[in-house]
């Protein structure tokens, strides 16, 4: 009896042991980090933010356990430029890079320039991006997709890659898997200049700049990307889940065409770009469903934003009719320096270091997430990596009443409408948006001034469909007071928008 008691106490000291050990290990474990970087959604295309026709519980869950911010943008008003942005902490426009790139140009991020990736393998992380790569391939023009998709994600310090190459509207419909093109085979190649074999949706375009590899692009099935990525994520997480880990999940949903898995069909108020989103709620839902399955939710930051802000496209104009505005009562549409084309949604969810249902008005942008992220590895990054990033960690973890950054550089797709922000002044040294400007309705580049008659947008600037031939040369606008941009004061503050011009040189040439 004395034996078996001492084995006993022997056995339960062992596993209070155990626990402990295990307890300070876990406490000690760096946090796993995950971005979903969802595609073209709006300010306004989640319930949190307003949005009535279509429905997020997920998103709003996310938020309701997290931190939401209200003034956060992306370095640019468009898809490939504020990629660039986010992986780098670099501004687009140091690289002259402000229109989205196609399937012939190469890879857009230099090899030794660091990155998310290479910046959280300094401290032993696992890395993935699943999802819209949309950042070119190779180092030559056009790309020759027969051969292995080098230098790409893999030379950027990511260990996996799976998913759409260039973006989901555009050629080539295929998958990606880390160097190659998934299902391509030496007997049927790739032909630029051939008709795609490839399902036709609305607004998916350019289906006959290359064809062949028939094989690959029968693994293609619109109605079933969302499903395919977010089942690679789920996937790659559980098999990277013993290990710290960082993972980029950047979804083609919602961007054009609008292609929903059939489960969501007909289930929003807002046509196939509110289904759409739906999808896209879901596909968040099951990640977060995966961190609780898995143990990982506590030790996992979790972080839900865009790339920019929503397009005004056949699909979106469907939406609008039916009365979703996809970035709220902000001026403007992607492609846009008026607000609605890159302030964005931005959702962080850190258990134990993140309080729930806070909200943040800080101004911020996605360039910052490299300086974020190296302070949470403690990493001390040299003036030349991520060089325009900020680090925005006290304002996730707490409350600063001090503004984190005193400026912010914003990129439309016109270059002459590369704008600055400080403080509550935004400075757009043109006319107009800088984004697409067709007047005729249908269209899919359906913008500007001359869209202002179907949006209902009001700007001092512009009057039936027309910038006034008196308006000012550029604009001038007070966000604390007028965050909807209806009134350029550029005319009543000619110095102070000559110093924000001056601010926004200096920091280009620094």
């Amino acid at each position: 009896m004395k034996n078996l008691t001492t084995s006993l106490l022997i056995t339960s000291l062992f596993i209070i042991s155990f626990s402990i050990n295990s307890f300070a290990q876990n406490k000690k474990r760096k946090p796993n980090i995950i971005i979903i970087n969802a595609d073209d959604l709006g300010y306004g295309d989640i319930g949190i933010q307003g949005a009535t026709k279509v429905k997020t519980p997920s998103i709003n869950k996310l938020a309701a356990q997290g931190k939401r911010f209200t003034d956060f943008h992306a370095a640019s008003a468009v898809c490939s430029p504020s990629r660039y942005a986010l992986l780098t902490g670099r501004l687009p426009a140091r690289e002259n890079l402000y229109s989205p790139i196609f399937l012939k140009t190469s890879l857009q991020v230099e090899t030794d320039r660091m990155t998310l990736a290479s910046l959280m393998k300094t401290s032993d992380y696992k890395t993935a991006v699943i999802g819209k790569w949309h950042l070119g391939f190779g180092e030559n023009s056009p790309v020759d997709w027969n051969k292995k998709l080098k230098p790409g994600p893999l030379e950027l310090g990511f260990d996996y890659y799976f998913g759409v190459p260039v973006l989901n509207s555009h050629p080539p419909f295929v998958y990606v898997e880390n160097r190659n093109v998934v299902g391509l085979v030496p007997e049927d190649p790739f032909v630029y200049n051939k008709k795609a074999e490839t399902r036709f949706f609305d607004e998916k375009m350019d289906i006959d700049i290359i064809g062949g590899a028939k094989a690959a692009h029968q693994n293609y099935k619109d109605r079933l990307v969302g499903t395919t990525l977010k089942d690679k994520a789920i996937s790659w997480i559980k098999e990277n889940k013993e290990s710290p880990f960082f993972l980029y999940f950047a979804t083609t949903n919602i961007h054009h065409p609008f292609t929903p898995a059939p489960q969501f069909i007909g289930t929003s108020e807002a046509g196939p770009y509110g289904d759409f989103i739906h999808e896209l709620d879901w596909m968040v839902s099951e990640i977060m469903r995966t961190l609780d399955e898995e143990g990982l939710a506590d030790n996992t930051l979790l972080i839900f934003t865009s790339d920019n802000g929503g397009m005004l496209n056949r699909g979106g104009q469907v939406a609008r009719e039916a009365g979703h505005n996809a970035n709220g009562d902000y001026l403007g549409f992607k492609f846009d320096a008026w607000e609605g084309g890159h302030r964005i949604p931005f959702i962080a969810r850190w258990p134990g270091k993140i309080s729930p249902g806070s909200t943040s008005n800080q101004m911020l942008s996605n360039v910052d997430l490299f300086a974020t992220l190296a302070a949470i590895i403690d990493y001390k990054p040299t003036k030349n990596e991520g060089p325009d990033s900020v680090n925005m960690l006290t304002a996730l973890l707490g409350d600063p009443k001090e503004p984190v950054r005193e400026h912010m550089v914003i990129a439309a797709s016109s270059k002459n409408h590369l704008s600055i922000r400080k403080g509550k002044w935004m400075l757009i040294p043109a006319q107009g948006g800088g984004g697409f400007s067709d007047k005729q309705l249908g269209s899919h580049g359906f913008g500007g001034p001359g869209a202002f008659p179907f949006t209902k947008e009001i700007n001092s600037d512009i009057e039936n469909g027309e910038i006034k031939k008196n308006a000012p040369k550029a604009q001038l606008y007070n966000l604390e007071k007028d965050p909807y941009q209806s009134i350029n004061l550029y005319k009543q503050n000619t110095k102070l928008a000559a110093e924000m011009q001056a601010i926004l040189k200096q920091i280009l040439n620094r």
